[in-house]
């Protein structure tokens, strides 16, 4: 009786997201969806953008190395209650997600779900965010040579050398 007692309890501060390690102020969430990159998947997609050493130290509340990550489910997507209930399920995906990936970059991330999220069977909605989260990392720890601006542009095919 005592263990079942115990599964019941609320869970500890270790297990929440740390004000830090949000993203909370909205000039954050615009600069994410202006300037950052896009992942999508079936069920969200994950704006991303790498934080600027620059903002660490001009930055008023203290910023937490690693990911910061935020959520937004905007009114289209059902009530109130439809719209908690997938950002309690994105909350407790990202929190299970995050651990076990070590996603070392600084980065900002924001989170904006579909409305099939809501049926999605949470494995599936892991197996996401993981997988998100493993893409993010892949493309922001990528040289220079994997970006766009080293690639050679498609028009400009190699020919004879003008003289």
């Amino acid at each position: 009786m005592e263990e079942l007692n115990r599964s019941l309890e609320p869970r500890g501060r270790r297990s929440r997201f740390a004000r830090p390690a949000r993203l909370l102020r909205h000039a954050d969430f615009e600069r994410v969806y202006k300037q950052g990159r896009r992942h999508f998947s079936a069920s969200m997609t994950v704006f991303y953008l790498q934080r600027a050493e620059s903002e660490l130290s001009r930055s008023k509340s203290p910023v937490a190395p690693g990911p910061r990550v935020g959520f937004t489910v905007g009114r289209a997507l059902g009530g109130a209650v439809q719209r908690n209930r997938m950002k309690r399920r994105l909350r407790e995906a990202v929190r299970l997600a995050l651990p076990g990936e070590g996603l070392s970059v600084d980065v900002d991330v924001v989170i904006n779900p579909k409305k099939s999220l809501l049926t999605t069977n949470f494995a599936i909605v892991m197996n996401e965010v993981s997988r998100a989260f493993v893409i993010i990392k892949q493309k922001l720890t990528a040289g220079p040579e994997n970006t766009t601006a080293a690639l050679p542009r498609r028009n400009s095919q190699p020919g004879p050398p003008e003289p």
